[in-house]
């Protein structure tokens, strides 16, 4: 008697799938859980299974799984979608239908139930032991328990049952593997490449897991034999490319990729593969015409427009890249690198209102800080930098979670407009509430030094010392402190020799390495040091050291083109004229 009852009340709510239409032939309209059901299907048989291309199949149940499938509908409606999952789940057991196992798989798959992916799949298998998809589901679920043998069973199984067993996917998920579960991997593809000695895309997964464990040379010995037998395998020649390029053969990768982004137009992986290593390279002629071909190609690529329009800005195309950025905006595509860029463009072309706008509009991810400071800058320049700090602060207040990161903006915005007492004491106000802040107390290290507080100065700098040991900046700012502000040089020579190991190429670095040596007499080295350094950043406080070394060491004609070069540069420079004046008993200029 409850039966016809249940099944009636079922189609008065509207749910075909629990009882009236059976689940083989469900409407589009069944539930908001059914999310992307139709695309799936295609994925997996060829052709929608919905449509009208095959008559609804209708399906009997008990009323006890009815009763379940109704409540879990209910309780959908209601957003209580971990009821639905689990009366699904209990209904799918009960009846072993495969149109309730489908439907419930898909809910667990959107609330990312790896649980209870993993138990319908296999009461699937059980009811179908050849179903493709149970076993994709299955081999997920095993590499997401670090279960690589099991996972490559059911792959394999797809294979035999004729089947694409995306051997290559789960090649690519191998970067975030542990080493040794990647070379577990390998090995357990080896062997199965044994077994299946003829399947490309096998061979190709083994050569693309030989550069994930760190083995180019080898990944192209692995891609050679293929590539001969396969010459259009297209996924082979784009790992090719990328092999090339990575083991040194730069020139041989750029022919191959230029070779074969022309025999397939349509390899969207391959063009932009080729357009970032022209961009390597520096060739930005030839990046701009392959990212402009590359979007005529794909126009509905967002990515590939905004690659266009940065390689057109780095070419001076300046209008192109705006065009190109301010269609980007107009799609609702990338939107804060394309205000950022904007407001640069604008920026350079002292369009200051219009760039404060774009900064302004940059409302989150790595440009949003950078944009931030720049838009508070122009509003300083302006007159108005009281109204900046004023915005950061707000900003601040507004986003906690952010606050370390707009103090110290704030700092910076105060010490590059000479606000130096302020900047110290916002910069005490920070440390107070986040104590732990690197950069806070950098900053704070350098403003103390300015004002005389030497042994403040280097109180912060070793209490950043304590905790980051390696820290070459505040390696190389307290040996540069001590040098300078002391005669205890074999100390400041033993922490900038730390820093230089660190980061050996930093020229600033080098100028306090160069500057330390000649204090200890040492000026032939000396010179090495700050010619290396006035050579990767000619600063004024470096052509101030070499400048004096040179004097010292009797070429005062060098010494006067270094100094001249660096007032060129900064015609106050402080520490550049107190040198030139002492040095020469002579005004700067």
């Amino acid at each position: 008697m409850q039966k016809p009852a249940l099944t009636l009340i079922t189609c008065l709510f509207g749910l075909s799938l629990a009882g009236c239409a059976g689940f083989k032939g469900a409407p589009d309209n069944e539930s908001t859980l059914d999310t992307e059901q139709t695309e799936a299907q295609t994925k997996t048989t060829g052709k929608p299974e919905t449509g009208t291309d095959r008559p609804i199949e209708y399906a009997e149940f008990e009323p006890e799984v009815l009763y379940l499938l109704l409540a879990g509908e209910i309780a959908a409606q209601r957003g209580r979608y971990d009821v639905v999952l689990v009366n699904y789940l209990q209904a799918a057991k009960q009846s072993r239908d495969v149109g309730v196992i489908k439907r419930t798989l898909r809910i667990a798959q959107s609330l990312n139930a790896d649980n209870a992916q993993s138990q319908l799949a296999r009461l699937w298998l059980d009811v179908d032991p050849e179903n493709l998809e149970a076993h994709r589901v299955l081999a997920i679920q095993a590499v997401k328990q670090n279960n690589l043998e099991a996972a490559l069973g059911h792959m394999e199984t797809i294979m035999d049952l004729g089947g694409d067993a995306d051997f290559d996917s789960l090649a690519a998920m191998a970067g975030n593997l542990p080493v040794e579960k990647q070379q577990e991997l390998l090995a357990l593809y080896l062997q199965l490449e044994q077994r299946h000695p003829d399947n490309p895309e096998l061979q190709f997964s083994i050569a693309l897991l030989m550069k994930v464990t760190g083995d180019p040379q080898q990944a192209l010995a692995q891609l050679e034999p293929l590539l001969e037998q396969n010459p259009n395998f297209q996924p082979a020649l784009v790992l090719k490319g990328d092999l090339l390029y990575e083991v040194g053969q730069k020139t041989e990768a750029l022919a191959h990729l230029q070779r074969n982004t022309r025999r397939f137009p349509d390899n969207r992986q391959m063009g932009t593969l080729y357009g970032r290593m022209l961009i390597g390279e520096d060739e930005l002629r030839l990046a701009q015409d392959e990212f402009r071909r590359l979007v005529a190609q794909f126009p509905d690529v967002p990515g590939l427009r905004l690659s266009h329009a940065l390689v057109a800005l780095e070419n001076d195309e300046t209008a192109l890249a705006e065009a190109e950025l301010t269609r980007l905006i107009e799609q609702g595509h990338h939107t804060d690198e394309a205000h950022y860029y904007l407001g640069r463009i604008a920026d350079q072309s002292d369009r200051t209102e219009q760039a404060i706008g774009y900064y302004q509009n940059v409302e989150s991810g790595n440009y949003y800080f950078p944009a931030l400071a720049r838009a508070s800058e122009l509003k300083a320049e302006n007159g108005d930098l009281d109204g900046a700090l004023a915005d950061i602060q707000t900003l601040r207040e507004g986003n906690p979670e952010q606050a370390e990161n707009f103090w110290l903006l704030e700092v910076n915005l105060l010490i590059d407009n000479d606000r130096q007492s302020q900047a110290l004491a916002r910069a005490n106000a920070a440390l107070e509430a986040h104590p732990d802040n690197i950069q806070l107390r950098y900053a704070r290290a350098m403003q103390l030094d300015s004002s005389g507080r030497f042994q403040d100065a280097e109180e912060d700098l070793r209490h950043i010392l304590e905790t980051e040991p390696d820290n070459a900046v505040a390696l190389n700012a307290l040996g540069y402190i001590i040098t300078t502000r002391s005669n205890r040089y074999d100390e400041a020579r033993a922490l900038i020799e730390q820093a230089l190991a660190q980061d050996p190429e930093n020229p600033a670095i080098l100028d306090s390495m160069g500057w330390v040596l000649f204090k200890q007499g040492d000026s032939e080295r000396a010179l090495d040091y700050l010619t290396r350094a006035w050579e990767a950043y000619p600063d004024p406080e470096v052509a101030a050291h070499l400048g004096e070394v040179l004097w010292q060491t009797g070429d005062q004609s060098q010494a006067r083109m270094i100094w001249e070069q660096g007032l060129e540069s900064d015609p106050e420079h402080p520490i550049l004229q107190e040198t030139i004046e002492r040095v020469t008993g002579e005004p700067a200029r």
